[in-house]
């Protein structure tokens, strides 16, 4: 039983923190910077630790900013605002990000300008081989470790963290909360401490400061786990955080 456990929650986190990291304050957001080789090997990490659920730079990267650019309004990829259920608005959301991924949307320049691709590995990781060789690795996990009936009922969850984790934030963030900033749509802080999204949840500060990496920082609890590792990837010289003497200014402000 416990390692089951243990091979979820790694499987939550590390997952979460590829999609944060990676996808969304670098593909999306350029909140720092790395050489070709770094990013390419992120793009396998990303691949191994999000595994049936891997999502693709390119669509993540163009989704994400046409969000930002057209947050609770009818163009918007996922908003509550207009969808009436969760469910309708995850299916809408697959539908855009497939139609980006498949180059069959037209998409503006100002979206995908910059937004990492690497065509021939995202083919590769997001075909349905890929896919069923990690849901099949995952079936020999719980067939070998659970050893109750209950653990069973997190292999679902474990073919699908991706998308719960952008369901998480891009319905309850849109819902339930507090705000620091009045902004022009919903979002709110969704998680007065950040236990389980690794700072997705300060979702209200990031609408307000989208470039900056640390969504945390505007009260004294919120604390982004990802901005630490952020800084000490910084300091090692794996990336280079950008508008440093900008961002240290953000970080200390508080709410109005």
């Amino acid at each position: 039983m416990t390692t089951i456990l243990i091979f979820f929650v790694a499987s939550w986190y590390l997952s979460l923190f590829f999609q944060t990291f990676f996808l969304h304050r670098y593909a999306a957001h350029k909140a720092f910077t790395m050489n070709k080789t770094t990013e390419k090997i992120f793009f396998v990490l990303t691949w191994i630790f999000q595994g049936s659920n891997y999502l693709s730079a390119f669509g993540y990267g163009t989704m994400h900013r046409m969000h930002h650019a057209y947050a609770d309004t009818e163009n918007d990829p996922h908003s509550p605002t207009y969808d009436e259920t969760i469910w309708n608005m995850m299916w809408k959301t697959k539908t855009i990000y497939s139609a980006i991924c498949n180059k069959t949307m037209i998409v503006e320049k100002r979206f995908t300008e910059g937004v990492p691709q690497w065509e021939a590995f995202d083919k590769f990781a997001r075909s349905w081989p890929s896919r069923l060789f990690w849901g099949a690795l995952y079936v020999l996990v719980y067939w070998q470790f659970a050893t109750v009936w209950w653990l069973w009922l997190l292999l679902p969850i474990q073919f699908l963290l991706s998308p719960i984790h952008g369901a998480i934030i891009n319905w309850f963030a849109h819902k339930y909360g507090y705000r620091n900033f009045e902004v022009g749509d919903t979002s709110r802080n969704f998680l007065p401490v950040d236990f389980l999204m690794m700072g997705e949840s300060y979702h209200n500060n990031h609408h307000k400061y989208g470039s900056r990496p640390n969504f945390g920082g505007i009260r004294w609890h919120e604390i982004d786990p990802t901005y630490q590792i952020i800084k000490l990837f910084n300091r090692l010289g794996i990336i280079t955080i950008t508008n440093q003497k900008r961002l240290e200014v953000d970080a200390v402000k508080k709410a109005a």
